[in-house]
């Protein structure tokens, strides 16, 4: 790894090689996992703020990079959401826990979505964020035509979108970063991402997270629907929070929502004293619905 974001005392950067790819991941504390999962254009940096405040409510946390995107390791072709989702699995295994609460974001979301339909026992609670679910949504809005948004169609032909991003990584993702915060993505945190966006492939791997979403979501209505308790979280200035509540209630049985005041796209980043206690309450004290 090149010059990581360094961490404070009790927090780590590992790495380690699972379903055939290198993952790197921070981690820290003692008691139940939490995992939390990353969107585009972020890596684990994006719960920089969050990581130590859970910790101090008990948990271990473990922050990966999607195969893909931060420090880990970039694979050829295209791969799907359950390969992702695989990653995750024996990683968790790898760090010795059979269980976990999950929280994924953005693309991280429907990465976790994938994990708790091929493993709902290992999935204790799950926490859906700020992104639309392939199969319960997700392709309404990938349409421009139909008013969906036009990243999604650019985004998904990997190849070509590395080739036209290159040499201009910076101002491309700018954009996004503008958009997606309310000031929790301070200006090093953006340094660390453009740091490993520049790596070498580094936009393809990024933009492999949309290469497939049209099998993911054929793959996600084949897998049924969740039974463990699920929370959706969206910033208030974040994506209109209807779109996955509906989706998510067809997905899983036990639903419920809230909203992340003051907080934008990159909600545990804005406002992350209030995430940190709604996680905490969701993960040990929220009864079955």
């Amino acid at each position: 790894m090149n010059s990581p974001t360094p961490l404070t005392e009790g927090f780590a950067h590992a790495e380690t090689e699972v379903n055939g790819v290198r993952l790197h991941y921070v981690i820290g504390g003692q008691g139940p996992a939490v995992v939390l999962v990353h969107g585009w254009p972020f890596s684990w940096i994006e719960w920089r703020l969050l990581i130590p405040l859970l910790v101090q409510k008990g948990f271990t946390v473990i922050a990966p990079d999607l195969r893909g995107s931060g420090d880990s390791g970039i694979p050829a072709g295209h791969w799907t959401k359950r390969e992702e989702a695989e990653d995750l699995h024996l990683l968790l295994r790898h760090l010795g826990h059979e269980q976990a609460f999950v929280v994924g974001t953005d693309v991280g979301t429907m990465t976790v979505h994938a994990w708790a339909q091929a493993y709902p026992h290992e999935v204790e609670r799950l926490v859906l964020s700020e992104a639309y679910l392939p199969g319960y949504g997700l392709e309404d809005h990938m349409n421009p035509a139909t008013g969906g948004s036009w990243h999604f169609g650019f985004h998904a032909q990997s190849d070509l979108a590395a080739m036209l991003t290159a040499g201009k990584e910076e101002p491309y993702l700018t954009g996004f970063w503008s958009m997606m915060t309310r000031g929790g993505i301070t200006a090093a945190d953006r340094a660390d991402l453009l740091r490993t966006y520049t790596r070498p492939d580094a936009m393809r791997g990024g933009f492999e997270h949309y290469a497939t979403l049209v099998p993911d979501g054929r793959a996600a209505r084949v897998g049924g629907p969740l039974t463990m308790p699920v929370l959706i979280l969206n910033g208030e200035h974040g994506l209109p929070q209807n779109v996955l509540l509906d989706g998510a209630r067809q997905a899983a049985a036990d639903v419920r929502a809230d909203i992340v005041p003051g907080a934008a796209h990159t909600f545990a980043a804005d406002n992350p004293a209030w995430t940190a206690d709604r996680l905490a309450r969701f993960f040990t004290t929220t009864p079955a619905a």
